[in-house]
């Protein structure tokens, strides 16, 4: 595929189906993330393994995406943003196949990882040409994106308990395949978009390997902390060997012309203020996404298809309110939209500390709801904000950065409440550790919209415009 550029075109001119052929990417490799998660009982009986040996299918996919991340940037400058964005695509529907049949957990382990290694790029790389000012998207997040784009992490659990009540535990991956194709084909509808090959840029084989081991060992860290305790030394040990190789990073990256990624996209405060905004909200959010099946599983005993049919609606919910946040971002002021969508996000999170073990199924569907309204008025404004100054060929390393930021803290913050949530040894302990953990986001969400209030004003972020950095 050419990656040549052409004159701007438009989300309206190209259509949807080949907007949506460039999301299918994306929305696969987000759904992988997190549908796994509940297909870990059945992958341990039918392999004959144990669940720690099962736990690295979840955890060595969220690794190898790390390096993979740690790459993006380099490959996208290198090659052209649609040549990488292809190439990822083609590889990640080929793995997921491999996952689908393979015999053992071995076999199964490896392909995850390959296959988290091969898709860390769909999601940025997308992202970096729908939001590019002379590309899919014209420099505003279309609607019908990000209605499928948020849509995807909420829906993890729920399609993962639908596929395998319907057909097994390898349904998970060969649901990839037919998908991948149908997108692969859809890009050929795609004109020449997004970032052309430089086939100058140097390889920065010291930057990548601090990022890389920083990111991973970060992850690392969270994931023992999660499957151990935090009773232990070596979470600890792992995140601060991560903190010292990513701070050293940051250090080695200013003095390169080239580095692995560029942290110069980080425009002043405001955009360090945006990051850390949306890293709160991942945690707010995504704690629960991940905390709630546990609870209407483990403590009301409810099956993991009812569980599944529960969340739906949560998904639908947040992919409108992230549409919604799309269209009021050019008509409120960022600051105010962002306070507002956190200050939703404590009332809703409050109702977290009303569950009981026979709170009705339908009353926690509800309760999701709300947050994940919420959650669609802060996320695609922040993320419009960051990248708001950048070139074409800066988008890249945003959106990179930008998803490096969400996954670190948000893994690591989610850890952390997963670990008090389950600290309970009896049904009443860990109802009372789960009520903790709401008032945990409740705090939270109180003080981002405190937080948020720090925000330039007045900033309106409907559409990239290359001016402030929080703009």
């Amino acid at each position: 595929m050419s990656v040549t550029q052409e004159p701007t075109r438009t989300a309206a001119s190209l259509g949807r189906v080949a907007r949506y052929g460039l999301l299918i990417g994306p929305v696969l490799s987000m759904l992988d993330s997190s549908i796994v998660n509940v297909a870990v009982p059945d992958i341990a009986h039918e392999l004959a393994a144990g669940l720690d040996t099962v736990q690295w299918v979840v955890s060595g996919y969220l690794l190898a995406l790390a390096v993979g991340l740690a790459l993006t940037a380099y490959a996208s400058r290198r090659f052209g943003t649609m040549r990488v964005y292809t190439v990822s695509m083609i590889l990640f529907v080929a793995v997921s196949a491999v996952c689908a049949i393979a015999p053992g957990i071995g076999l199964l382990i490896a392909a995850r990882v390959v296959q988290g290694f091969v898709g860390a790029p769909l999601v940025p790389l997308a992202l970096s040409v729908l939001l590019g000012k002379d590309g899919v998207g014209g420099g505003k997040v279309p609607m019908s994106a990000a209605l499928v784009l948020f849509l995807a992490p909420a829906l993890g659990p729920t399609l993962g308990g639908l596929l395998i009540g319907a057909g097994g535990w390898r349904w998970v991956f060969l649901v990839n395949v037919p998908v991948g194709v149908l997108g692969l084909l859809l890009l050929l509808r795609l004109p020449p978009v997004g970032a052309p090959a430089r086939p100058g840029t140097r390889f920065d084989p010291a930057g990548f390997a601090l990022l890389a081991g920083g990111l991973v060992s970060t992850l690392l860290g969270a994931t023992r902390g999660t499957s151990q305790g935090w009773d232990h030394a070596a979470p600890y040990v792992l995140l601060l060997v991560g903190a010292v190789l990513l701070a050293t990073y940051w250090r080695w990256a200013g003095r390169r012309a080239q580095p692995a990624l560029r942290l110069d996209v980080v425009r002043g405060r405001p955009a360090v203020l945006v990051l850390v905004l949306q890293v709160l909200c991942s945690v707010i959010t995504f704690g629960t996404v991940f905390l709630v099946p546990v609870f209407t599983q483990q403590v009301q005993g409810h099956t993991a298809l009812a569980t599944g049919v529960a969340l739906l609606p949560q998904g639908v919910v947040m992919g409108l309110g992230t549409a919604l946040g799309q269209r009021l971002s050019a008509r409120i002021p960022l600051r105010t939209l962002v306070a507002l969508g956190f200050a939703v996000l404590a009332l809703s999170s409050t109702v977290l500390l009303l569950l009981t073990e026979t709170t009705p199924l339908w009353v926690t569907a509800l309760m999701l709801c709300g947050r994940a309204a919420a959650a669609g008025l802060v996320t695609t404004p922040l993320l419009v904000a960051f990248l708001a100054p950048l070139d074409e060929g800066e988008l890249a390393d945003g959106n990179t950065l930008y998803s490096i930021t969400q996954r670190l803290g948000g893994s690591v913050g989610v850890s952390i409440l997963g670990s008090v949530a389950a600290s309970g040894a009896t049904t009443g302990e860990t109802l009372d550790a789960f009520h903790l953990v709401g008032a945990i986001l409740v705090g939270l969400a109180v003080a981002s919209a405190g937080l948020a209030w720090r925000l330039p004003r007045p900033v309106r972020v409907g559409r990239l415009s290359g001016s402030s950095p929080a703009a």
